[in-house]
């Protein structure tokens, strides 16, 4: 071989390796489910419902593990108003909605996320709140949506859920008449959090009456796609994940787990599985989804993705506001009446079982290789997330009540709760981590 030749096949390998590593990367920040938005860092922030990773996982710098209302507190700051929406963080911002129930205000809430200070308070909507709802449920429950640039929030409002875009500085953008929405047999409000894919911003709608997912260009407005959904109430909100070598918008209730075309909102596969109403947001391991109810029954379910329909397995527990968490190989549900189990993926065996204590609204985050995953009493259970046994790390209490999830980023944690001292009641932000 001369000379030529082996610069040849040098130069060739080398970019091969690029190649390679190149694809890797990529695969890793589809992975993360933020690689369409530059402006994003899994490492520093939380944009949207369920984190980066849209599966409820958390980057790889510590957090502490034991924390109470003082312990470990970088700061604390009320939130006006009542809400279940958690906390979304982008860049050096916090960003929440709330709601004040007997002025009928809408807010979108920006906070410092160095010290807690509130920075603006957007009103984006003044009366029209539904006469009835459900004890569990706020007239601000679903979580924010950012692209970096922009905020999505969907309200529930003059018999009607209406989307908004707010920059990061609380300008609205533009605001959307999603559909009418009217719930006449459960009066339970609303719940689904907006989903980003690629330019688009989702939105679920599902009631007694014309229910449907809908599609809106994130810059402008405008309507991409609508898809009809049945004529069933439910809370879930879809999520997007790349499984079976396609991107699919995952979905749960009225009795199918569904996948759709997220850039169509076309229908890929449904499978017969879980219960009439659901709450949680499904997650997925591999090309195993799983997916768990609610309402009137109990029955979490695992289903190969490959669109065959094939239920891999299932059992008689529920899940049904919170949602559930995968980690190699194995689902870990913390059920409704504070039960948390962990089983295999491929086939349901039981690894452990352990009474805790309910009722569970909030879902979990990983968190260096453990579990947070806290119930509606406001107190924080933080678990190994291992098959082998349970192992309780610690147990933590902050305020009385815990409705929203935490966010977990940069080594911080953020958590909405609220505190109750006769019948008074006030929620707080807290930012924990190292002081």
């Amino acid at each position: 071989m001369n000379w030529r030749s082996v610069v040849w096949c040098r130069t060739w390998l080398v970019c091969i390796c690029l190649y390679t590593l190149v694809a890797a990367l990529a695969a890793n920040a589809d992975e993360k489910g933020i690689a369409d938005f530059p402006k994003l860092s899994a490492e520093r922030d939380w944009p949207w419902w369920r984190g980066p990773t849209r599966n409820g996982v958390a980057d790889n710098t510590p957090v502490p593990t034991k924390f109470n209302e003082t312990e470990n507190v970088v700061w604390k700051v009320p939130v006006p108003g009542r809400g279940h929406s958690s906390p979304i963080v982008v860049g050096n911002r916090v960003f929440l909605t709330t709601s004040e129930t007997k002025e009928e205000i809408h807010y979108v809430l920006a906070f410092d996320r160095l010290t807690g200070k509130l920075i603006w308070q957007k009103d984006v909507n003044q009366g029209g709140f539904p006469a009835k709802n459900h004890a569990k449920n706020t007239e601000a429950t679903a979580t924010i949506a950012s692209d970096g640039e922009r905020l999505f929030a969907a309200f529930y409002h003059h018999d009607k859920v209406v989307a908004v875009s707010l920059d990061l500085d609380g300008k609205v953008l533009w605001a959307k008449d999603v559909c009418r929405f009217r719930p006449r047999t459960y009066e339970y409000g609303y719940a689904p959090s907006p989903v980003i894919y690629e330019n688009s911003v989702i939105i679920s709608a599902e009631y007694d009456g014309d229910s449907f997912l809908t599609s809106f260009d994130r810059r402008t407005g405008e309507r991409i796609w609508q898809e009809p959904r049945p004529t069933m109430i439910s809370f879930s909100t879809p999520v997007i994940a790349h499984v079976a070598s396609k991107d699919q918008m995952l979905m749960s209730g009225a009795q199918k787990i569904w996948a759709y075309d997220p850039a169509t909102g076309k229908p890929l596969w449904s499978t017969e599985g879980t219960t009439f109403a659901t709450c949680g947001t499904m997650v997925w391991d591999g090309d195993i989804v799983f997916a768990s109810g609610g309402y009137p029954k109990a029955e979490t379910l695992a289903v190969k993705a490959d669109g065959s329909g094939a239920v891999l397995w299932r059992n008689g527990q529920k899940c049904y506001e919170q949602s559930m968490l995968t980690h190699d190989g194995h689902l870990f549900a913390l059920t409704d009446n504070g039960v948390m189990y962990c089983w295999r993926g491929s086939d349901g065996k039981e690894m452990w079982k352990e009474r805790l204590k309910g009722p569970v609204s909030a879902s979990p985050v990983l968190a260096g290789g453990n579990i947070y995953w806290a119930n509606e009493l406001g107190t924080m259970y933080v678990v190994r997330a291992t098959p082998e046994r349970f192992e309780l790390i610690a147990e933590n209490q902050v305020g009385s009540d815990a409705f929203p999830s935490p966010a977990i980023c940069g080594g911080e944690i953020f958590l909405r709760v609220g505190k109750s001292s006769g019948n008074e009641r006030q929620e707080w932000l807290y930012c924990i981590g190292k002081r």
